[in-house]
């Protein structure tokens, strides 16, 4: 797939990710190249009591969100990843299956004439419809090639 150009975008459009659920294997891949071996993630049988079941890093649910999101809206027209602001809302579990809904929420156009500056507001959610993150996320997109 390609993704869209910015021109291909108004203020107020809304997508829908495909689902992923979240894997044992995905866990330990994340935390093995991250480097995030904090007990709570490795060690199964930890009990720290506040939460239970097998957790998974918030950056792994983001990083999830965003591969769907490159093989989708912006595959071949994302130019830059500008800023991120997100708020974790709910813990995720190994098993627990997540998708994003995403609106458009600003389109600025550079002087450059052929890239803009898009926001999206990026809501994460479980198999029970249940909010676990969001976040915005500013990125530079291209516009269509030009003809010559």
């Amino acid at each position: 797939g390609h993704g869209l150009y910015w021109p291909d975008l108004i203020v107020g459009d809304r997508f829908r990710t495909s689902k992923r659920t979240l894997t044992e294997a995905d866990l330990v891949n994340f935390i093995s190249v991250t480097g995030m071996l904090e007990e709570l993630f490795i060690d199964a049988t930890y009990d720290g009591g506040a939460v239970a079941g097998r957790l998974v890093p918030a950056a792994l649910t983001y990083s999830l969100i965003e591969g769907m999101l490159l093989q989708t809206m912006i595959q071949g027209t994302g130019l830059a990843l500008l800023e991120a602001s997100m708020k974790a809302r709910a813990p995720v579990r190994v098993g627990d299956t997540i998708f994003a809904n995403v609106t458009v929420v600003g389109i600025r156009p550079t002087s450059q004439h052929n890239r803009a500056i898009v926001t999206s507001d990026v809501e994460i959610l479980n198999q029970n419809a249940a909010a676990v993150m969001t976040y915005t996320v500013v990125r530079m997109l291209a516009g269509r090639p030009s003809k010559e």
